[in-house]
C-alpha cells in the first residue's frame, strides 16, 4: 500500500529506514494526474527499486492572475493511481512544510536568463525561478538516484538540467516522451479545463507542429518557410490565440535566426490560449541519427552482433569495453593502487579518451590523453583489471559522461549490460540480446576447445554463467536489466547473421 507523508522528518526517516542499499526515483508532479504522469510513473516503477511520487501545487511559479487557486487537485483520486501502478510512497507537503512561509527574503535557485528570457519566460514571469527553487528543494530532500521528467514541459526540462549540471548534483534526469491523446492534443492537467468544442480547436497546435516537421524532414532548413507552414495550420482556427511559436536550440534554448543547422536538436514550441486555457506544445524538428543500444548477459554474442549492425547501417561502433580498458591501462601505466578509489578517483576524473574507429574486422582504437594505446589495452594485465575498475562509481560516472557525450552525435550502436537502461534510455531502439545459461555455456565451450583447452566442464561453465548473471543483475550500480521498451531477441539456435538482420529489420521498422 503506498504510504502518504506530508513531512519531510517522516519522509526522510521513511527513506532512511527502507530505502537504505535501494535505488530510488522521484516522480515530481503538481497532482491531477493524467496518462502523462502515468507514464513517468509507469518507467520509474520499472527502472527503480523505490520510486517517490511528490504532489505539491507550487505557489512560487504562478504569477499574478494565474490559475494557483483553480489548480486541480484530487489527493485521493491520485493515491489510488499511483498505487495501483507500484508507487511506494506519495511526499504531499504544505507550503509550510516546504518552509516557504518562514521567510520573507527566503534562499532561491535562479537558472540561467538565457535559459528563461525566451519561450514560456517572458510571459509567465519569475516562472522558472518557482520551478527550479522547489526541484532543488525535492532534490534535497529525497536525494533520489533518477528524477523523471516528460519532454511536454521542454524548457523546464532543459532548465533542470542545467541545474543539475551547474550545481554538481548527483541526480540522473530522465527525460520521457510526451503522452498524446488520440488526437495528438499533449496530455496536461490543465486539458480538463477545455469544453468539447475547446479541446477539437486545441489539436491545431500538434497539427501545426506536425506539418513543419514533415517540411522539414522534405529538406526545409529555412525558419522562416518552417515558422510560416505551423502558422498557417494555426490560423484554421481562429478561436486559438497564439502566444509564441519559436525554434530554439534544444538543449541551449538559443532562438535559431535563421537557417537550422545540422546534428543539433532543434525544437519548435509554441503556446497558445484555447478559450481561458494556456496550453504548450513542442516538437523536436531535427534529432540526432538514431542510437541502437544492445544490452544482455555475458555471452549472448552483443560484441559480434553489435559490430555487424554498425558496419551494415553505416553507423559508429561505440566500444565502451575499450574505454574501460584505456582507463585500466591508464591505472596501471600511472602505478595506482587499483584499490584505491580516491586515487583512481582523482586520475581518471581528468583523463581524456578518444575512440579512434577502424573498419572491420579491426578492434576499435583508443587513444589516452593523446596517446595512442590501441594495443596496450589488449594485454592480459589490462583484462585481469577492467571488472575491479568498472565496479567502481567514479569510473564508471566518468565513462557515463564521456558516453553520453557521444550519443550526443547520435548515429552509434553500442553494447553492454547498462546501455538501454542507464546510458542511452532514450535511445531509439533498443535490444535486449540474451540466450539461456546453457546455451552460451556450449558456446563458450566451443570456444575454448577451439583453442586447444580441452580439459573444461560443461556443468562448471554452466554454473560460472549463472552466478555471474546474478553477480551482474544485483549489483548496486547499473545492474543488468531489460529496459521496459526493449525488444528482447533469445539468440538460442539463430545464428549471429540472422540475430543482424533481425535487429536491421527492427531498425527499419523505426525509420
Amino acid at each position: 500500500m503506498v504510504q502518504i507523508f506530508r513531512t519531510i522528518a517522516g519522509l526522510q526517516t521513511y527513506l532512511r529506514q527502507v530505502g537504505r542499499g535501494k535505488t530510488v526515483g522521484l516522480v515530481p508532479t503538481m497532482g491531477a494526474l493524467h496518462a502523462g504522469h502515468g507514464s513517468l510513473l509507469k518507467r520509474a516503477v520499472a527502472e527503480m527499486d523505490l520510486v517517490v511520487l511528490s504532489i505539491f501545487v507550487n505557489p512560487l511559479q504562478f504569477g499574478l492572475g494565474e490559475d494557483l487557486e483553480q489548480y486541480p487537485r484530487d489527493l485521493d483520486g491520485d493515491r489510488q493511481w499511483a498505487e495501483s501502478l507500484g508507487v511506494a510512497v506519495i511526499f504531499a507537503p504544505t507550503v509550510a512544510d516546504l518552509g516557504l512561509n518562514s521567510r520573507v527574503n527566503q534562499t532561491t535557485v535562479l537558472p540561467p536568463p538565457a535559459m528563461t528570457e525566451v519561450l514560456c519566460g517572458p510571459h509567465r514571469p519569475g516562472h522558472f525561478q518557482g520551478v527550479a527553487t522547489i526541484v532543488t528543494k525535492l532534490f534535497t530532500i529525497v536525494c533520489p538516484d533518477v528524477a523523471y521528467f516528460g519532454e511536454k514541459d521542454a524548457q523546464q526540462l532543459a532548465i533542470i538540467r542545467r541545474l543539475v549540471e551547474d550545481l554538481n548534483l548527483t541526480v540522473t534526469i530522465r527525460r520521457c516522451p510526451t503522452v498524446r491523446e488520440a488526437s495528438g492534443l499533449a496530455m496536461s492537467s490543465r486539458n480538463q479545463y477545455l469544453t468539447a468544442g475547446e479541446r477539437e480547436q486545441a489539436t491545431v497546435l500538434y497539427r501545426g507542429l506536425q506539418a513543419a516537421q514533415e517540411q522539414y524532414h522534405q529538406g526545409d532548413r529555412q525558419v522562416s518557410s518552417l515558422l510560416t507552414i505551423a502558422q498557417d495550420i494555426l490560423a484554421t482556427e481562429p478561436a486559438v490565440k497564439l502566444q509564441y511559436l519559436e525554434l530554439v536550440q534544444g538543449d541551449t534554448l538559443q532562438p535559431i535566426a535563421e537557417k537550422i543547422p545540422d546534428q543539433i536538436p532543434v525544437l519548435m514550441a509554441i503556446a497558445a490560449y484555447v478559450g481561458s486555457t494556456r496550453l504548450i506544445d513542442n516538437l523536436v524538428l531535427n534529432y540526432r541519427l538514431p542510437i541502437i543500444a544492445i544490452d544482455g548477459p555475458a555471452g549472448a554474442g552483443k560484441s559480434t552482433v553489435t559490430r555487424q549492425v554498425a558496419d551494415r547501417l553505416g553507423l559508429t561502433y561505440l566500444d565502451t569495453g575499450a574505454m574501460y580498458r584505456a582507463l585500466a591501462w591508464l591505472i596501471l601505466d600511472r602505478h595506482i593502487a587499483p584499490q584505491d578509489e580516491p586515487a583512481v578517483a582523482e586520475l581518471t576524473s581528468g583523463a581524456e579518451i578518444e575512440l579512434i574507429p577502424r573498419p572491420a574486422p579491426q578492434l576499435t582504437g583508443v587513444k589516452v590523453n593523446g596517446q595512442d594505446v590501441s594495443d596496450a589495452i589488449r594485454t592480459p594485465a589490462v583484462t585481469h583489471l577492467v571488472s575491479t575498475i568498472a565496479a567502481q562509481g567514479a569510473v564508471r560516472a566518468k565513462l557515463l559522461k564521456l558516453q553520453r557525450k557521444y550519443g550526443d552525435q547520435g548515429g552509434i550502436v553500442a553494447e553492454g549490460r547498462d546501455i538501454g537502461t542507464q546510458v542511452f534510455p532514450n535511445a531509439e531502439l533498443k535490444i535486449f540480446l540474451t540466450a539461456s545459461v546453457q546455451e552460451r555455456a556450449r558456446r563458450r565451450l566451443k570456444d575454448f576447445q577451439a583453442q586447444g583447452n580441452q580439459a573444461v566442464d560443461l556443468a562448471q561453465l554452466e554454473a560460472d554463467i549463472a552466478q555471474r548473471d546474478h553477480l551482474d543483475s544485483t549489483r548496486a550500480i547499473a545492474p543488468l536489466q531489460k529496459a521496459m521498451d526493449a525488444a528482447e531477441i533469445v539468440t538460442d539456435n539463430l545464428t549471429i547473421a540472422e540475430v543482424v538482420e533481425g535487429i536491421i529489420d527492427l531498425y527499419k521498422k523505426m525509420q
